[in-house]
C-alpha cells in the first residue's frame, strides 16, 4: 500500500511563525500610512492569530495576497515607518512563499505568481 499524505495537510502551518510575528505592525502601519495606533496593531493581531488558529491555508493565503497588494499600493510612500514596514511585510511574504516550496501539498503552486512579482520588483528596486 503506498502511503500519502492527508489530503487536508496542516504542514504549512510550520512556516507561519515569522509572518505571524512581523505582519501585523506591518499590516497597521502601512493601513494607516504611518505609525497606527497600538489599537489597530492589537486588531491585526487578533486577525493573524484567528487566521492560524482555524488552520485553513486558503484564508492564510488569501491573507497574504491582501498584505502583499497592500505592500504594492505603498509603493511610492516615503515615510520611514512605512518604508519599512512595506520592506518587513514584503521581507516576511517572499520567506513564506519560498519556505512553502518544501513542503507537501500545492501551497508552492498556488503561491507562484506572488513569488514572481516579489521577485520582480526586488530586481526593480535595484
Amino acid at each position: 500500500m503506498l502511503w500519502r499524505p492527508p489530503a487536508t495537510s496542516t504542514s504549512w502551518l510550520s512556516v507561519t511563525p515569522e509572518p505571524e510575528l512581523l505582519l501585523p505592525g506591518a499590516v497597521a502601519t502601512l493601513e494607516a500610512g504611518g505609525r497606527p495606533p497600538i489599537a489597530a496593531i492589537e486588531r491585526e493581531r487578533e486577525r493573524v492569530e484567528r487566521l492560524v488558529l482555524r488552520a485553513r491555508l486558503s484564508d492564510w493565503l488569501a491573507y497574504l495576497t491582501r498584505t502583499l497588494e497592500l505592500v504594492e499600493r505603498r509603493r511610492e510612500a516615503s515615510e520611514p515607518e512605512v518604508v519599512a514596514a512595506r520592506e518587513a511585510a514584503a521581507d516576511a511574504i517572499a520567506n513564506h512563499h519560498n519556505l512553502l516550496l518544501g513542503l507537501p501539498g500545492r501551497a508552492a503552486q498556488r503561491t507562484a505568481a506572488e513569488r514572481a512579482r516579489l521577485q520582480q520588483s526586488r530586481a526593480s528596486a535595484l
